[in-house]
């Protein structure tokens, strides 16, 4: 027990000390609106059906924009919260081992660069076919379709569905404080906290396209 204690401590502070790369070393494709990603298979009317179905109006995208300037200094300590989970839980940590089961620093450095970018591409979201085909990369990246190949990671090759979408709430609840931590009233606080989990909700879902038997989704 001792040991495992020790362990998982030691890891959690590993990942809180990752160096995020330069912006040199991200790989190429993976920017929202650069161009280069594959055209996702949902439409920008199934976007329009999927935001109605979770309640997202244009007064969300307004307080995802007002998130952004409350976020951006904090992106570091946000990433440190988050990863300080992944790190403490190891059933998590596991699909962020290289081919000798131990975490891949590289790899995981890398990942944290592009969930910083996440954040403010989550902020600054258009909702438009750029977008739309960012999530389907994304969505590729976590299935065995596209796992690690950016990175040429050696690690487990599929991460199952059900982290995927559980992992909504505790980047969604841990997100709170943050938002807090500003000059916005409580009322306000809880606009960017509710548009923010409607938007990761509605990218969650689809994350899991590549999940699902054809005609499925």
């Amino acid at each position: 027990m001792m040991k495992t204690l020790i362990a998982t401590v030691t890891t959690t502070l590993m990942l809180l000390a990752l160096p995020a790369f330069a912006a040199h070393d991200k790989p190429a494709g993976y920017r929202y609106g650069d161009g280069s990603l594959a055209t996702a298979p949902y439409t920008l009317e199934d976007l329009e059906l999927l935001k109605k179905t979770v309640l997202f109006t244009g007064e969300d995208v307004k307080w995802l924009r007002a998130s952004r300037d409350v976020l951006e200094p904090q992106a570091e300590a946000v990433l440190d919260t988050w990863y300080g989970f992944v790190g403490s839980t190891p059933h998590l940590l596991y699909y962020f081992q290289n081919k000798r089961g131990t975490p891949d620093a590289e790899y995981l450095a890398r990942v944290r660069e592009r969930f910083r970018q996440w954040i403010l591409d989550t902020a600054d979201a258009n909702f438009d076919q750029d977008w739309l085909d960012y999530q389907y990369e994304i969505a590729r990246r976590h299935h065995r379709v596209g796992k690690n190949r950016t990175d040429g990671a050696t690690g487990p090759d599929h991460i199952p569905a059900r982290y995927v979408v559980g992992l909504l709430y505790p980047v969604t609840a841990t997100l709170k404080p943050f938002l807090a931590n500003s000059d916005y009233s409580p009322a306000e606080i809880d606009a960017m906290h509710q548009a923010w989990t409607k938007s990761v909700l509605m990218q969650v879902i689809l994350w899991s396209e590549p999940y699902m038997n054809r005609g499925d989704f």
